[in-house]
């Protein structure tokens, strides 16, 4: 292949990685600007409140739903496994004493896939059909995309929490806050693409 030819493609190359990042930037902003900045829908109430751990305020604020009536129950997902109850709520510094039988933890789930097919096995369980879902704010589109793929016939309110290490505004300066919301919306593009990768159960050849 000639020199000329060579530098062609270098060149081709080059645009294409450029188009490629600065289609991933621009999503970015959006995704960044289009996070909740406060709960939609704070007033209707669910057969489950269903709580990601992973994060600061999700375990109080599930609390605080299944205390004031929001949900017959709360299932919190993704606990490490030997993780009990008392030892949970000590960790989140929540009191002990509000350890009661409405409160179910999920050991199963290592991700948000597995978050949402353990509470889809729950629910079921259950016989609910409608859920109000606890996580932050940057990883709520990518677990409401799970949770409606896992449960399309169910319910799902969101109820974003906002912890306050995370800077929502003027997000850029602050790298730690930036960091995550590269990670979060690189995920939530795998998401997206991940049906077209990898074939569902039944499609699969045996």
């Amino acid at each position: 292949m000639s020199r000329a030819a060579l530098r062609r493609i270098a060149i081709a190359a080059m645009v294409a990685a450029g188009a490629l990042l600065g289609g991933w930037g621009g999503g970015l902003v959006w995704f960044a600007a289009d996070l909740a900045s406060r709960v939609e829908d704070g007033a209707t109430a669910t057969d489950a409140v269903v709580v990601l751990t992973g994060g600061a305020d999700r375990l109080e604020t599930g609390l605080g739903l299944l205390e004031s009536g929001m949900g017959r129950k709360l299932l919190v997902s993704g606990v490490h496994r030997g993780v009990d109850l008392p030892e949970l709520l000590r960790k989140a510094h929540v009191a002990p004493a509000q350890a009661h039988c409405c409160i179910a933890l999920g050991h199963a789930a290592d991700d948000t896939v597995g978050n949402a097919a353990e509470t889809a096995a729950w629910m079921r369980r259950e016989g609910f059909a409608s859920l109000r879902l606890v996580t932050a704010a940057y990883h709520m589109r990518r677990a409401l995309l799970e949770f409606r793929r896992a449960m399309p016939e169910a319910v799902i309110i969101a109820h974003p929490v906002f912890p306050d290490a995370f800077k929502r505004d003027q997000w850029w300066r602050w790298p730690g806050t930036a960091h995550l919301l590269a990670v979060e919306y690189t995920k939530y593009l795998g998401a997206l693409a991940r049906p077209l990768i990898i074939p569902k159960k039944s499609e699969r050849k045996p």
